[in-house]
């Protein structure tokens, strides 16, 4: 289900690239922008999102407090308190995949997520014609840096998900057949010698 979530997330990555590779129909520049914030906003849901749907109960519940969240702050905190595990950790895989080391800088912090969640949030509203005007500038310009630091959070990530004692390793695509795959890792109990 975690897959099938982050297929998602690539279906919506897609349309951006669409509109950012001037592909996309949009008879006004701004609807054009407000189309990938669009998809902007419903990738920062799925990735929220997608640690939960292995425990339906819990998602459910979560899923509808989700909903009534304008506050991305709030909306990890709340999750956290089920999965304080539930953000992907990037990483880059060394010695052929067996040595997994945490990504350091190029990918979507939770510090982003709140910032990007925000302006998505800011602008679905239309102007107050008598307040500040929105930049459809600045929010252009700044489509393929959100697109690249989404993509560098989730290209290769670890997760781990409600109530399981295992680490999940994501790929969003392989060559063998440009699909979502997941790789499960367990613990080794002590003593025990992991086998090769």
């Amino acid at each position: 289900m975690y897959c099938d979530q982050m297929e998602l997330v690539k279906k919506r990555i897609d349309v951006i690239l669409y509109f950012e590779r001037g592909q996309g129909g949009s008879l006004y520049v701004a609807s054009a922008i407000e189309s990938v914030y669009l998809q902007f906003r419903k990738i920062l849901e799925l990735i929220a999102m997608a640690s939960l749907v292995a425990n339906k109960e819990v998602y459910s519940r979560e899923h509808s407090n989700f909903e009534r969240h304008w506050n991305a702050r709030r909306m990890l905190e709340s999750l956290e308190r089920f999965n304080p595990e539930f953000y992907p950790k990037p990483i880059i895989e060394q010695e052929g995949g067996f040595n997994l080391v945490d990504k350091e800088d190029g990918f979507l912090t939770r510090e982003d997520f709140v910032t990007l969640y925000g302006l998505c949030g800011a602008i679905m509203h239309t102007n107050n014609p008598y307040g500040e005007q929105t930049d459809y500038g600045q929010y252009q310009s700044q489509i393929t840096r959100w697109r690249e630091l989404i993509i560098g959070l989730l290209n290769n990530h670890k997760i781990h998900l409600l109530d399981d004692p295992n680490m999940y390793v994501i790929h969003m695509q392989e060559d063998r057949d440009n699909k979502v795959h997941a790789y499960t890792f367990a613990p080794v109990p002590r003593g025990q010698q992991p086998s090769t």
